[in-house]
């Protein structure tokens, strides 16, 4: 289904009249209930809505019967001209709460022309507070959005009488909210009292609040984004110390974010890096079995080295002579030579051998000298010993 708003047409006079070959289609949507509402007009998509200024909105204006059109006409769509309706507000950083207000303020009645108020820097500043764009920047913003006709640039605060004559105002939309002053506690206590306000919806969680505490909160994020693209400290009112900070957390994010690279390209490719890994962990476990392993080459030189060390530290029997050759020249004659002996007994031992040849002398003397002096004692006492043996040799007898 084909939306009313992608036809494209062009003015032939002021009035919206368009040519023969597009009348019958819209007569088919008007038949449809699609269209509601006089579908040839200004088509915003094609230009940014005039400033009430300018001279298309001075002619639209003044093309306009004013006589304020009654509520009920209005809803019913039977007014014989386009309801004008106005909204008005500061617009700070266009955003789509504000888009959508201006949808609403389009759309509450079949047929309207949108005249959208801006308030100027001094005007905000002094009754709200500080701005983040600019008033032309805010102008700008309002004036693109397809939902507006016309763009009233210095907007009042509160209105009058005067206000409303001059720009042909018939309803006034706003978000039922009270706006007070020093001087009324609802500057859009007129307005409703004229039966002229008709109220529209804010979008809960989006404001320029919202978008300024972030903003706030996030101080850090901003500076070093805007420091990395090309902003200088003075103009974004940065110190020396917080420029070379914010800088040096520049460079880490930059180290960061290469590092998250390198890991998604290793995990792009972590099959065929594991499936290497495995191959050369086979080759790394045979080289290893193959040097250390029980059958291993260190294994069989340790056993080598082994045995040659125990044959070094072993000493080796003497050699045993041939015995002499016997009287039949027989070799196993039971008379060895000096040569066959077995080797000499350790030194400790002979040294026990000679202690005891010496014992068994000395105890073989003090077994003869005990001996004679017994037969001398017999022979003393008169003992067997016959006389005749006896030879007396003193010279005095």
């Amino acid at each position: 289904m084909m939306s009313a708003f992608t036809i494209t047409t062009t003015l032939t006079n002021g009035h919206g009249h368009v040519n023969g070959q597009l009348e019958p289609a819209l007569n088919g949507y008007r038949k449809n209930g699609f269209v509601k509402q006089d579908i040839v007009e200004r088509t915003s998509l094609r230009q940014a809505a005039p400033y009430s200024t300018e001279p298309e909105a001075i002619a639209e204006r003044e093309r306009c019967h004013y006589g304020r059109i009654p509520r009920a006409a209005a809803l019913a769509g039977t007014a014989h001209r386009k309801v004008r309706v106005y909204s008005d507000g500061i617009y700070d950083m266009f955003h789509q709460g504000h888009a959508r207000q201006l949808q609403q303020a389009k759309t509450v009645f079949p047929n309207v022309y949108l005249i959208v108020g801006v308030c100027s820097d001094s005007l905000t500043h002094s009754r709200k507070g500080r701005t983040v764009m600019t008033e032309d920047e805010r102008y700008e913003a309002v004036r693109h959005c397809r939902y507006v006709d016309e763009v009233v640039r210095d907007a009042p605060w509160e209105y009058d009488e005067e206000f409303l004559e001059k720009h042909k105002i018939d309803f006034v939309a706003h978000d039922d909210i009270p706006y007070t002053t020093e001087d009324c506690e609802d500057t859009y206590a007129l307005i409703k009292a004229k039966d002229m306000f008709v109220a529209t919806q804010r979008t809960e969680g989006v404001s320029t609040s919202d978008i300024v505490a972030r903003i706030v909160r996030d101080y850090d994020i901003y500076v070093r984004r805007n420091l990395a693209r090309g902003y200088s400290a003075k103009e974004l009112n940065v110190g020396f110390l917080n420029e070379k900070k914010f800088r040096l957390q520049n460079k880490m994010d930059d180290l960061k974010e290469k590092g998250k690279k390198v890991m998604t390209n290793i995990g792009e490719k972590r099959v065929d890096i594991l499936t290497k890994w495995e191959e050369k962990s086979r080759e790394l476990i045979d080289a290893f079995l193959l040097l250390f392993g029980p059958d291993g080459r260190l294994s069989n030189i340790w056993n080598e080295s082994k045995g040659r060390l125990m044959q070094a530290l072993s000493q080796p029997p003497s050699p045993r002579g041939s015995p002499p050759p016997g009287e039949n020249g027989d070799s196993h004659s039971p008379v060895h030579s000096r040569s066959s002996v077995s080797p000499p007994p350790p030194k400790s031992r002979r040294y026990e051998t000679l202690y005891e040849a010496q014992a068994d002398a000395s105890s073989s003397e003090r077994a003869g000298d005990s001996e004679a002096a017994t037969q001398r004692q017999l022979t003393d006492d008169g003992s067997d010993d016959s006389d005749d043996e006896y030879q007396d040799t003193s010279p005095y007898l």
